[in-house]
């Protein structure tokens, strides 16, 4: 088969071998993949992978165990835990110690004409979800997971920095509690889809009030991402960390105690109620569409996704 795949360099194998799954998961081909922010710093280093990138994709099932999944257009749950451990036991298999993670971490990706994951993982694309909205199901599952850890009321100051293909995912799901949002961006272009929602924004340089916020979610991507939340959150608000990103974070402790913060690590999400949202339309990512690139040419793609301002990429087997 065709893939992308990082070993030192990032380059193009037009015969690289197809997977052949183990009892239990299934062959999937993919129709679409998205490229992620991720994808960009496992580049630079980020987890040490080796391996075909890619985690977010939509595919059709043409090997199974189970005949029923045959033909069916599927998303998945990027993290294959062993769901025997103490971790999976308690209900937390994406923190599993033995999970591997498609495309990020021992386990190759969605880049390419196939890919495998367990039957556990997959969930089905309602029919009414065309590709090209049915593929952010795993960036808008990550953005609905704040809602799984933070209760934000309607009456609540909520500031997200960063739009970006996150940022603007985690804005368009919280305009929904009815909160008073602010989406901070650097890019008009990306700031104008927002505005298109009906969400206020602002831009990266102006000059904000500092405690002005009950929560902040950081989705920047870059390190100065958490000092700016931190200057905009009030004493005793929560800040919502979203951003990963290769290397270290220098970052006031004592701050954090003296103003009594609540700091939420975020990552990964349910995936039914984001396929909901999408069926629902209640969000629709197509604004975020920048480019779309064949496989092939998997390599540009990848530099392109990196240009400033670039939202989503798309890659078609």
């Amino acid at each position: 088969m065709r893939a992308l795949l990082f070993d030192h360099e990032l380059r193009y194998d037009p015969a690289y071998p197809t997977p052949q799954p183990p009892p239990g998961e299934a062959l999937v081909k993919v129709r679409l993949a998205g490229i992620c922010t991720t994808d960009r710093e496992l580049l630079r280093g980020y987890m040490g992978f080796r391996g075909v990138l890619g985690h977010e994709f939509v595919g059709e099932v043409v090997q199974a165990d189970d005949p029923a999944w045959l033909g069916q257009r599927v998303v998945g749950d990027i993290n294959a835990a062993c769901y025997r451990c103490p971790t999976c036991l308690a209900g937390r298999h994406t923190h599993c110690p033995n999970r591997t993670t498609l495309g990020i971490m021992g386990r190759d990706g969605a880049f390419a004409d196939f890919l495998c994951l367990p039957l556990s993982n997959l969930h089905r694309v309602p029919d009414g979800v065309p590709d090209e909205t049915a593929v952010f199901t795993e960036p808008l599952a990550a953005a609905c997971e704040i809602l799984e850890q933070v209760a934000i009321r309607p009456t609540e100051r909520v500031i997200v920095i960063g739009a970006g293909k996150l940022g603007l995912l985690v804005a368009a799901v919280l305009r929904l509690t009815g909160a008073d949002l602010l989406l901070i961006g650097r890019h008009r272009g990306q700031l104008a889809i927002a505005e298109s929602w009906g969400i206020a924004t602002a831009l990266a340089e102006e000059k904000l009030a500092a405690t002005q916020a009950d929560v902040v979610v950081e989705c920047s991507g870059q390190p100065t991402g958490f000092a700016l939340a931190s200057h905009l959150l009030r004493p005793a608000g929560t800040l919502v960390m979203k951003s990963t990103y290769h290397g270290s974070q220098e970052m006031d402790m004592s701050a954090l105690v003296v103003n009594e913060v609540t700091l939420v690590g975020s990552r990964c999400g349910p995936f039914a109620p984001a396929l909901r949202l999408l069926a629902g339309g209640l969000v629709d990512p197509t604004p975020l569409i920048s480019a779309r690139y064949p496989l092939a040419e998997g390599v540009a793609a990848l530099h392109y996704a990196m240009t400033p301002g670039v939202l989503k990429v798309l890659l078609v087997p």
